[in-house]
């Protein structure tokens, strides 16, 4: 069997990836404390008041993992069903990495309106929420509208996840080639919700870096009259520049750095060929990057990395995210701020000691992740 074979068969044979376990014993002493007639008094002492609702619930370490499916890992709109193994996953990740128990809920409702109308009616139950496969450009008013609305951490992963590990990644590949970020250029290719994140998150961490965006389309800039207002917004808000329209080729031409969250395939060598000394390649589109690392390097990139556990320096979200629910959940912090962000991507690049080529980020699997981000989430 190849391995998407093998990846059904698993999942058919043990009914899925997660479970709940009993935190106390039940027994005839302790049942009538857990359930009736103690339980009442736990009510009571919980109610109306969220912060007793977490001294007396497991809500002090829950948090939901929302999708409505409409953009699943890189397949695009697969339905709430087609969502639920992701999120499943999401949730396995949460507690072998962090311990944090959370549920996976997707959602049969697709507007902006329905899916924050629902989070906040099942709010309550959690401690946290985290946001995942659903489609731009709705999914930055949706988690916006949530933070504004709920008094608890939320975070659309696939936006800040992704961004927090790219930065970290990016500011050890700095020292590795010996430059600074604020005076290089970077080319991002695709401008969903990962690539507005990235821009953002490379703007705030060095405001002078130059960033040029590409979409499916080409070169995003002020002559063009297709962009939606999140692309305008990146032009209005100063964050990428363009003084006139072209290819992803042209826009390669002499940048330090190329980030993808795109397509397969799309970087050929000899764009490669064509960027500044030491070129950065960031491949991030998954299962198959923009150009694979053997053929990066042939054409004379210094420094590769993919969204790959089979090839070095893999760019992944679980290096963030448990770490950061952690951090909130322990510390009461109710709203994950840009200042945790740029905090959580400086604690994991400080994890590689001496960056090189082959190790510019931390496995997931290495000590200290979780605690190094959750330190910074304060």
């Amino acid at each position: 069997m190849d391995l998407n074979e093998q990846a059904v068969e698993l999942h058919k044979k043990l009914k899925g990836k997660i479970t709940t376990k009993l935190r106390g014993e039940v027994n005839a002493d302790t049942l009538k404390l857990f359930y009736s007639p103690g339980v009442g008094a736990a009510s009571k002492y919980a109610q109306n008041d969220q912060k007793k609702l977490r001294e007396v619930s497991w809500t002090n370490n829950l948090v939901a993992v929302i999708s409505d499916g409409s953009a699943v890992l890189g397949l695009g709109d697969l339905g709430p069903e087609g969502a639920m193994p992701v999120m499943e996953g999401k949730s396995m990740l949460f507690k072998h990495f962090a311990d944090i128990d959370s549920v996976p809920i997707v959602l049969n409702v697709h507007t902006a309106d329905e899916i924050v109308e629902t989070v906040k009616r099942i709010a309550p139950s959690f401690g946290g929420i985290n946001l995942e496969d659903i489609a731009a450009p709705k999914c930055f008013e949706i988690e916006e509208r949530l933070k504004a609305e709920l008094d608890m951490p939320i975070m659309h992963d696939d936006q800040h996840g992704t961004a927090i590990v790219t930065l970290a990644a990016l500011i050890n590949a700095m020292k590795v080639v010996g430059k600074n970020l604020n005076d290089c250029w970077v080319t991002m290719s695709g401008v969903g919700s990962a690539g507005v994140a990235i821009i953002k998150l490379l703007k705030l961490y060095a405001p002078k870096v130059q960033i040029l965006a590409v979409d499916s389309r080409g070169i995003i800039w002020s002559g063009r009259e297709d962009l939606n207002s999140t692309k305008q917004g990146l032009i209005d808000d100063e964050l990428i520049f363009a003084d006139a329209g072209g290819g992803l080729s042209d826009a390669m031409k002499d940048a330090d750095v190329f980030i993808g969250v795109s397509l397969a395939g799309l970087v050929k060598p000899e764009m490669v060929k064509t960027m500044a000394k030491d070129p950065i390649i960031f491949g991030l589109a998954n299962p198959v990057p923009e150009i694979m690392p053997d053929v990066a390097k042939e054409a004379g990139a210094a420094i590769v990395a993919t969204g790959r556990s089979d090839f070095p320096n893999q760019i992944n979200n679980v290096l963030g995210f448990p770490g950061i629910f952690r951090g909130a959940l322990d510390n009461g912090v109710t709203k994950i701020t840009d200042d945790h962000k740029i905090a959580a991507a400086k604690a994991l690049a400080s994890l590689v000691e001496k960056p090189s080529v082959d190790k510019i980020i931390p496995s997931p699997f290495d000590e200290g992740v979780v605690g190094a981000v959750s330190n910074a989430i304060r």
